[in-house]
């Protein structure tokens, strides 16, 4: 159904304020260090001289480098936004990619970030006041979470967190369709919900399934269509993702060191392959009314990971899982239960335990099998001296 002119102008103004998000990155990040040079002046002079000899003046010259390196990078993600540009009608429409590439994006729904990500830096902190610029400082903290999210999926740093999530995924993938040899698994249809940067659809797409990926939030639609659609080789972009925090830091490597992207050359995809990216709000994409909605019973896969606690119901989100999986499909699941909107103020959350989640599952009209507990982190800095590891939640469950 088209969208209003209000709703229209709703989202023109969202994209334009996630755009400058990412544009004023520099202004605002400089001026959270220069909030640091100003506490230093305010020190005696006596304190001043200890902290020059052990090298601090240095440290914050060093993390204004490192600002403006990620700067051009995140200035490049934005300076072309015209494939996430949304007509009038806002039908959903294919978004067509860099013709040397093998996917793409697609455009439905409204896109709206998630106010709770699972990245976040510990559990107590020291917060300042954050620098005017006319930037919602959660948006900007979106920023410094995207910089996280990228290491996670598309660096070489990323390969133990993504081994830890995305390989007993794709192994359990692979298992349940071992009856289907690699030349046909195109004529397997795999759905990812909330995929992010991209990296585990791309990886399922990589081994010959057909694999979709769908996610709502800007700043990783953005982010994501610039690395698969504008990349050209490997480690092309270097990255600083760990500037922004001085606490839990053992030495300067662990706050200052460069990270290059990406790991692996997105357009290497086998010939054929089918790799698509959705972007839009998962319920109402998949989850329509069944007359005219034309992913019922369309996948024969659905990986889900980080995602289910995402939901305000996630009755609703099962219920759409069970619709659109084929006959005897498989919904693989890892992730823990941190429930994105239980804290709103505005919008309604259902919190289950996992037991809960389970019984849910099994009424919605699945059978849950190979239950297991992994532990894993979220991009972390693998050396700071904080990690929170999740006791994650991974089964495998046949619709019925």
């Amino acid at each position: 159904m088209p969208l209003t002119d209000q709703e229209i102008e709703e989202e023109e103004a969202h994209f334009a304020s996630v755009v400058s998000a990412f544009s004023s990155y520099t202004a605002h990040s400089i001026s959270a260090n220069n909030r640091r040079r100003k506490d230093f002046f305010r020190l005696p002079k006596e304190d001043q001289d200890v902290l020059e000899r052990i090298g601090y003046k240095t440290r914050l010259k060093s993390v204004d480098k490192a600002i403006l390196a990620n700067s051009k990078f995140l200035d490049a993600i934005v300076v072309n936004t015209e494939i996430f540009s949304q007509q009038p009608e806002r039908e959903r429409h294919d978004m067509e990619p860099d013709p040397s590439h093998s996917h793409s994006h697609e455009l439905g729904g409204d896109d709206h970030s998630h106010p709770h990500p699972h990245g976040h830096g510990g559990g107590h902190t020291h917060e300042h006041d954050s620098p005017d610029h006319g930037i919602n400082e959660g948006d900007m903290d979106k920023v410094r979470s995207t910089l996280k999210q990228l290491v996670r999926d598309w660096s070489e740093e990323g390969k133990g967190e993504r081994e830890a999530c995305y390989t007993p995924m794709i192994d359990a993938l692979i298992e349940h369709f071992s009856n289907v040899s690699p030349d046909e698994r195109g004529s397997i249809r795999v759905l990812v919900p909330g995929a992010g940067l991209g990296r585990l659809a791309y990886d399922i797409a990589k081994l010959g399934f057909t694999c979709q990926g769908n996610e709502f939030s800007l700043f990783m639609l953005l982010t994501s269509s610039f690395i698969l659609n504008r990349t050209e080789s490997l480690h092309q972009h270097a990255l600083h993702p760990y500037i922004h925090s001085f606490s839990n830091i053992p030495e300067a490597s662990a706050l200052l060191r460069e990270i290059t992207i990406p790991d692996v050359l997105p357009s290497d995809l086998l010939e054929g392959a089918s790799f698509s990216m959705v972007a839009g709000d998962f319920e109402e994409i998949y989850g329509s009314p069944d007359e005219g909605n034309e992913n019922v019973g369309r996948w024969d896969a659905i990986v889900t990971c980080f995602f289910i606690d995402t939901a305000k119901n996630v009755v609703n989100y099962l219920r759409i899982f069970h619709k659109i999986l084929a006959p005897g499909g498989v919904w693989i699941n890892l992730g823990p239960l941190l429930w994105h909107w239980e804290n709103s103020r505005t919008d309604p959350s259902i919190e289950l335990d996992l037991e809960q989640v389970k019984a849910l599952v099994e009424e919605i009209g699945f059978e849950i099998r190979d239950e297991k507990t992994i532990d894993t982190t979220y991009t972390n800095n693998t050396q700071s001296m904080l990690a929170y590891t999740y006791h994650s939640a991974m089964w495998t469950a046949i619709k019925k």
